[in-house]
C-alpha cells in the first residue's frame, strides 16, 4: 500500500467520526456489545483462588439487615452497647431468642456482638424463666449448632457458648438442665 492511500483512508475515518448520526451511533453500540471481543478468547474468566469465598448470607444476618431484630448496635468510644427499639420485657422470646442463638455462629461484626449481647440481655430480663422454658429445646438446638460449627471449636468461642448454656441453666430452673442434657449430652452442669 502506498502512503497516499493510507492518508486518504485516515481522512475519511476522521470525517465520519466527526459527524456521526444518532442512528449510526446506536447501531454500532448494539453491534459491538453483541459481538464478543477477540480478547475475550485470550482472557477467559477465571476464579481467583486467593479471593475471599462468596457466602450466601446466614439466616441471622439476613434477619438483622431486614430489621427483624429490634435492637441496633450503638458504637461508643470505648464500649459498644445495644439500643432496643422496645423494652426487652415486652418482646416475645419465641422467634427472637432462637434467632439470636443461631447468630452465635456468626464471624463478622456487628453480627457477633449483636447476637452475643442480645442473647445475654434477653436472659437477664425479669420473667425470662417463664418465657424461655417453652422454647428451650429450640434454643438448645441452636446453641448445639453453634458449638458444632468449625469456628466455635476454638477455645474462646467454646467458652462463650458454654457460658450461654450456663446462663440458660441458671435462669431456666431445674427443668432446663434436663432439656439441655437431652440436646447436648456432653454438657456438664455447674449448679449441681
Amino acid at each position: 500500500m502506498s502512503s497516499s492511500f493510507r492518508g486518504g483512508l485516515r481522512a475519511t475515518n476522521q470525517r465520519t467520526k466527526a459527524t456521526p448520526s444518532a442512528s449510526a451511533t446506536s447501531s454500532t453500540n448494539t453491534a459491538s456489545s453483541a459481538r464478543p471481543r477477540p480478547s475475550d478468547k485470550l482472557n477467559p474468566k477465571t476464579i481467583d483462588p486467593f479471593a475471599e469465598p462468596r457466602r450466601s448470607p446466614s439466616a441471622f444476618s439476613a434477619v438483622y439487615s431486614r430489621g427483624g431484630i429490634p435492637c441496633r448496635l450503638v458504637h461508643g468510644s470505648v464500649k459498644h452497647n445495644l439500643q432496643w427499639e422496645r423494652l426487652p420485657e415486652t418482646i416475645p422470646f419465641d422467634p427472637l431468642l432462637i434467632t439470636l442463638a443461631e447468630g452465635l455462629k456468626e464471624t463478622r461484626h456487628p453480627y457477633t456482638f449483636v447476637s452475643q449481647e442480645g442473647f445475654k440481655e434477653l436472659l437477664m430480663v425479669p420473667g425470662a424463666k417463664e418465657k424461655v422454658l417453652p422454647i428451650l429445646p429450640k434454643v438448645t438446638a441452636a446453641l448445639k449448632g453453634a458449638l458444632i460449627s468449625k469456628r466455635l471449636m476454638e477455645k474462646t468461642y467454646k467458652e462463650q457458648i458454654t457460658a450461654a448454656l450456663q446462663e440458660l441453666e441458671q435462669y431456666g430452673g431445674k427443668e432446663s438442665l434436663g432439656i439441655i442434657k437431652s440436646k447436648i449430652p456432653t454438657y456438664c452442669s455447674t449448679c449441681s
